[in-house]
């Protein structure tokens, strides 16, 4: 429900789209696990519906992604969710992807730096924006593409005209990967539904509070009407 009270100051437009459009809006967003909700527009205001989206079975686009699904399932011994790929866990299990299927060479001070902190993801996101090793930034390149291609999914499914937004922990901290086009390239690659996606606005929200805002919108708004 927080979305409807970010201002200008608390996003990043990844892409203009109609912002004039009202209507349904979706949130999706990458941290700890993959959360994902709606807004449903209802002729007179938005009203919120949570979702257990992100796990729903992965789906793979290309070979890469084909031989990363057979990868986690044999890591996990079962099927494989969204959220496996687009959370915290989900870079590192893509990283270990390409270090052990793919042979991407893991440097020894990379594997140093790995093993010497509690999260792998801040050492792999860190030298990938840096540019400074070559696996984390074919991880981050390639979580950022799934994550925008489940973006898409849900914009498809709740018909997000009135926009998309991303929220979670990890979207600001690689804002920059993010405005690269390879988010919204994965984003807008929907076949024949492709122009819909490309008329939706996309948002990056930067305001860390954004939860909290909207369960005390909700609270006043219901309040309210009692």
């Amino acid at each position: 429900y927080g979305i409807a009270e970010l201002n200008a100051d608390q996003i990043y437009t990844l892409a203009q789209g109609d912002s004039s459009q009202v209507g349904n809006r979706a949130l999706v967003a990458a941290g700890t696990g993959l959360g994902e909700g709606f807004l449903i527009w209802n002729g007179k205001q938005h009203v919120p519906y949570p979702s257990e989206g992100g796990h729903a079975d992965f789906a793979p686009r290309n070979e890469d992604e084909i031989d990363l699904l057979r990868y986690l399932k044999q890591k996990y011994n079962g099927r494989i969710s969204f959220e496996r790929v687009v959370s915290g866990m989900g870079l590192t299990n893509v990283y270990e992807f390409l270090r052990d299927v793919r042979g991407l060479e893991e440097p020894a001070w990379l594997a140093e730096k790995i093993a010497a902190v509690d999260d792998p993801n801040a050492v792999i996101t860190e030298m990938a924006l840096a540019a400074k090793s070559e696996i984390c930034e074919k991880a981050l390149d390639m979580f950022v593409s799934v994550y925008g291609a489940e973006a898409g999914n849900l914009a498809l499914k709740v018909l997000a005209v009135g926009g998309m937004y991303i929220g979670g922990g990890i979207a600001p901290r690689i804002l920059e990967k993010m405005k690269d086009g390879t988010f919204i390239k994965a984003f807008t690659d929907k076949g024949r539904l492709s122009q819909l996606l490309i008329n939706m606005p996309v948002r990056v929200i930067l305001e860390s509070r954004a939860a909290l805002m909207g369960a005390a919108a909700y609270a006043e708004a219901r309040a309210a009407e009692i």
